[in-house]
C-alpha cells in the first residue's frame, strides 16, 4: 500500500506544480498581494489613530468642523494646492526639457543644481525668502542704502507661500518628467519630423503626450506636499489646513479636534488621488520596444540658448543660491562675533545613515504596489494604491503620534527604536518612491513579460532579468527623492528617535526657535552638502548610462 502510495503523491506532486506553472497569474499574485496589502495597512494606521480620536470628540469638536472658517480654510488651502501644482509642473517640464534634450550649456551641472532645492526644508527656505526679500530684509535695506526705497511689498500671505513651495517642490516633477524623457524612444519624434512636423509641433504631440504619466505622478508628489506643508505656510502666515491641524494640537491641545481635522485632510487626499486616476485615464505610454536603443538626439538651441540660460541662472538663484547665500551670511556674522559651533558629525551621520535605510526600505514597499497597479489595474489594486498615497498628505506630527499611540499601547519594545522612525517615513514618503517607479514601469511594454513566460520563465526571474533592470531609473529616482526629503524631515524625527539621536535638521530646529541663526546656519549648510552630493552623483551616473 506505501509502496504505491508514494509514486502517486509524486504524480499529484508534479500534476500540481504543472498546473501552477500554466497559471502565470498565481504565483506573482501571492508575491504581490501580501506585501501590497501589508504596505496599505501600514499607512492605516494613522487614519485608525484619527479615526478613533474623531469618534471620542465632544459636541464642540463637531461643531466646529461646520463653522465657516473651516470652509474657508479649506477653500484657501485647495487654491494654494492648485496654483503651487501647476507652476511647478509649467517649471519642471522647461527644466527638463532643457537639461535632457537641447544642447544647453553646462547641461549636467544644470541637471544637479536645478535639483537640489529639494534637500532645503520649506521651513528654513520660507525664513531665508524672508529674510532676504521681506518688507525689512536685506534686500530693502541694501536699496534703502542705495536708492532710498523704505519698503518693499508684502511678501506675507498667498504669495509668498505660493513662491516658497514652489521653488522648493517642483523637483519632485522635475525628477519624473527627466525619468521619462530619457525613456522616450527617438523614433517617435523622428516619425513626426518624417511628416513634416517642427520641433514645436512635435513637443507638443508626441512628446508631451509620453510625459503624461511623469507629469502626473511628480504634479501628485507636489499636491499632496503642499497639502500637509506646515513649514513654509507658517512662516509666510497663511492659514492652511495643516496649520490649522498644528494650532489645534499644540495651542488649544484638543487632539480630538485636531483629529476630526486631519479626517477631513485625508478626505481632501482621497479627492486629488481620484482626480488624479481619472486624469491618468486608460491610455498607455509603453513603446513597442525594450526602450530607447540609441541616445536622444540633442535639440540646438540657436539663439534661445541666452534666454534658456538666464531661465535656468534665475530658478536656481531664486531657489538655491539666495538661500545658501544667506545662510552662510550669517554663519560668518556669528564666527566673527565669537559665536560656538555645536559639534556635527555625530549628527551628519545619524541623518545619512536614516536616510538611506528609509530610501532603500520604501522603495521596496513601493514596488509591489506599483506592479499591481500597472499590471494588474482594478478596483482593489487601485483602492490599495490610493491608501498609499494618503499618508503622504498627513503631517509628519499626525502619523509620529499614531505611531506613538499604537506603539506604547501595544508594541513597547518597538516604542521610540529605529525601525519604528523607519516605519514613519516609510508611511510619510511611500508615494515618492510610487510615483517615480510608475512613470517607469508604464513605458514598459507588457509584451516582454509575456514572451519570456512563453520561454518557460518563472514569474520570479522574469521580474529579476527583465522588469527590475527596465524600471532601475525610477527606482533610483524614488530612492533619491526618499533620501532628500527624509534628511529634513523634522516633526516625525523629534517625536519618534530613539534617545539621543540627533540629526542636522533637529539641530536646525532647535537653533532656529532660540533664534541662534549661526547655529542654525552650520548644519543647514551641511545639510544641503550632504545631501546634494548623493544626488548629484546619482543624476551624473543616470546621465552617463543614458537613463
Amino acid at each position: 500500500m506505501q509502496e504505491n502510495l508514494s509514486p502517486l503523491l509524486r504524480a499529484l506532486w508534479h500534476k500540481v506544480r504543472y498546473r501552477w506553472d500554466l497559471v502565470p497569474d498565481r504565483g506573482p499574485s501571492l508575491l504581490l498581494w501580501g506585501p501590497a496589502v501589508l504596505v496599505a495597512g501600514m499607512v492605516v494606521v494613522p487614519m485608525l489613530y484619527l479615526l478613533l480620536r474623531t469618534l471620542g470628540a465632544e459636541q464642540t469638536t463637531w461643531e466646529l468642523l461646520f463653522r465657516l472658517r473651516t470652509l474657508q480654510v479649506i477653500g484657501r488651502t485647495l487654491w494654494l494646492v492648485l496654483t503651487v501644482t501647476l507652476a511647478t509642473a509649467l517649471l519642471a517640464l522647461l527644466l527638463g526639457w532643457l537639461t535632457v534634450r537641447t544642447d544647453l550649456p553646462g547641461r549636467q551641472a544644470w541637471m544637479v543644481l536645478t535639483t537640489l532645492p529639494l534637500v532645503i526644508p520649506s521651513y528654513v527656505g520660507a525664513y531665508l525668502i524672508v529674510a532676504a526679500l521681506g518688507p525689512r530684509g536685506m534686500l530693502q535695506q541694501w536699496l534703502e542704502t542705495s536708492i532710498g526705497i523704505s519698503r518693499l511689498p508684502d511678501i506675507y500671505g498667498f504669495p509668498g507661500a505660493m513662491l516658497v513651495l514652489t521653488l522648493l517642490t517642483y523637483p519632485y516633477t522635475l525628477l519624473n518628467v527627466r525619468t521619462g524623457l530619457v525613456r522616450m524612444d527617438p523614433a517617435l519624434e523622428e516619425a513626426s519630423r518624417s511628416l513634416g512636423h517642427g520641433t514645436w509641433l512635435t513637443f507638443y504631440h508626441v512628446t508631451l503626450p509620453q510625459l503624461r504619466p511623469a507629469l502626473t505622478s511628480g504634479s501628485l508628489l507636489v499636491a499632496l506636499y503642499t497639502l500637509r506643508d506646515f513649514g513654509a505656510v507658517s512662516i509666510m502666515r497663511y492659514d492652511t489646513f495643516t496649520r490649522v491641524i498644528y494650532i489645534q494640537y499644540q495651542s488649544a491641545f484638543d487632539r480630538a479636534a485636531a483629529a476630526a481635522l486631519g479626517l477631513i485632510l485625508v478626505g481632501i487626499t482621497l479627492g486629488i488621488l481620484t482626480l488624479e486616476i481619472r486624469m491618468r485615464g486608460r491610455a498607455r505610454y509603453h513603446q513597442g520596444k525594450t526602450g530607447a536603443s540609441r541616445p536622444l538626439p540633442l535639440i540646438p538651441l540657436g539663439r534661445w540658448r541666452w534666454p534658456a540660460l538666464l531661465f535656468c541662472s534665475t530658478v536656481v538663484g531664486m531657489a538655491l543660491v539666495l538661500p545658501a547665500g544667506v545662510l552662510l551670511y550669517w554663519l560668518v556674522r556669528g564666527l566673527k562675533a565669537g559665536e560656538q559651533l555645536a559639534p556635527l558629525w555625530a549628527a551628519t551621520r545619524n541623518s545619512v545613515l536614516v536616510s538611506a535605510l528609509a530610501a532603500v526600505v520604501t522603495v521596496i514597499a513601493a514596488l509591489p504596489v506599483v506592479l499591481l497597479s500597472v499590471r494588474r489595474p482594478g478596483r482593489v489594486s487601485r483602492i490599495l494604491e490610493q491608501f498609499a498615497y494618503a499618508g503622504f498628505a498627513l503631517p509628519g506630527i499626525v502619523v509620529a503620534l499614531a505611531l506613538v499611540f499604537f506603539g506604547a499601547r501595544y508594541v513597547p519594545f518597538f516604542y521610540q527604536s529605529l525601525p519604528m522612525l523607519l516605519l514613519a517615513y516609510t508611511t510619510l514618503f511611500l508615494p515618492q518612491a510610487i510615483g517615480a517607479i510608475r512613470a517607469s514601469l508604464v513605458q514598459i511594454p507588457p509584451s516582454l513579460e509575456e514572451a519570456a513566460r512563453s520561454l518557460g520563465r518563472r514569474p520570479l526571474e522574469v521580474f529579476v532579468t527583465i522588469v527590475l533592470p527596465l524600471v532601475r531609473p525610477g527606482m533610483m529616482a524614488g530612492a533619491g527623492l526618499v533620501f532628500l526629503t527624509t534628511m529634513k524631515e523634522l516633526p516625525a524625527t523629534l517625536i519618534l528617535s530613539p534617545l539621543g539621536f540627533k540629526t542636522l535638521a533637529t539641530l536646525i530646529w532647535s537653533a532656529v526657535s532660540e533664534a541662534f541663526f549661526a547655529q542654525a546656519a552650520a548644519p543647514a549648510l551641511l545639510l544641503i552638502l550632504t545631501s546634494s552630493l548623493p544626488m548629484a552623483l546619482l543624476l551624473v551616473r543616470r546621465h552617463q548610462r543614458g537613463g
